[in-house]
């Protein structure tokens, strides 16, 4: 018994989509760079044949993925892509920055030792009112804050941390991992919104949404340092690829 005609055949997509569709494909090929400022929703209307309803449905889905940035009363342009960070290895942002084949710099806004809060203590493993260092910085691309790094260190494990001039030529990260390497690791990303502080030394609007990657590594059962990464969601991303090993493999 024959199917019905029409049953198999696939439902036909979606005009946003196709709009959608439409956009990405500039922006694959290239045609359309990052910065350049593309056509007018009119313009669009107009070379698309669809509704302005739908065309503004498909340039309002791209710019809340990050692809466009629109600008009211100016347009709407092809957004800079933004630098990935990997999430699941220790990185260095100097490193990565640079690799980028952009100009890398650093502010350290606090250097010292203090006594661990209770949450700080926890983290660290420690009791609380233990003296721990504590490093406070800002790490720039291109002179644009990036991350700001509040990282807690273990003195029994690393003395000589705080003799160390950290800055645009050695970070926490690269400091650490030529000076005690790490047996184990526990990265955990969380959403936030930054505080006054946060906001004023990362120059971004204290509505802005940020990622936070809390890092903490041990040596010898013993945690070595904590650390509480912060990056505007607009400027960075975190992510990772890696090869699935194994006679399963889940998609």
């Amino acid at each position: 018994m024959s199917s019905p005609p029409g049953l198999n055949k696939p439902a036909p997509q979606a005009l946003y989509r196709r709009a959608k569709d439409f956009v990405q494909d500039k922006l694959g090929r290239g045609e359309w760079k990052p910065g350049d400022l593309i056509p007018s929703e009119n313009r669009l209307v107009q070379e698309l044949g669809m509704s302005r309803m739908t065309v503004n449905r498909a340039l309002r889905e791209l710019t809340d993925e990050g692809q466009l940035v629109r600008v009211a009363g100016v347009g709407t342009f092809v957004a800079a892509s933004k630098p990935q960070s990997n999430l699941l290895r220790i990185t260095n942002i100097a490193d990565e920055i640079l690799a980028r084949g952009h100009r890398y710099n650093c502010q350290v806004l606090h250097l010292g030792r203090e006594s661990a809060s209770m949450s700080i203590a926890a983290a660290l493993a420690l009791p609380t009112g233990a003296s721990v260092f504590h490093l406070l910085c800002v790490h720039y691309e291109e002179d644009v804050p990036v991350q700001l790094e509040d990282r807690y260190v273990n003195p029994e494990l690393v003395p000589d941390f705080l003799s160390q001039s950290f800055g645009d030529r050695l970070q926490a990260a690269k400091y650490l991992l030529q000076v005690i390497r790490p047996d184990e690791m526990e990265h955990i990303v969380e959403a936030s919104h930054p505080n006054g502080d946060e906001s004023r030394q990362m120059q971004i609007d204290s509505n802005e949404p940020c990622l936070v990657l809390l890092r903490r590594t041990w040596n010898s059962g013993k945690v070595v340092t904590y650390v509480r990464l912060l990056h505007p969601s607009s400027r960075y991303r975190l992510g990772s690829r890696l090869p699935v090993t194994g006679a399963h493999r889940d998609s």
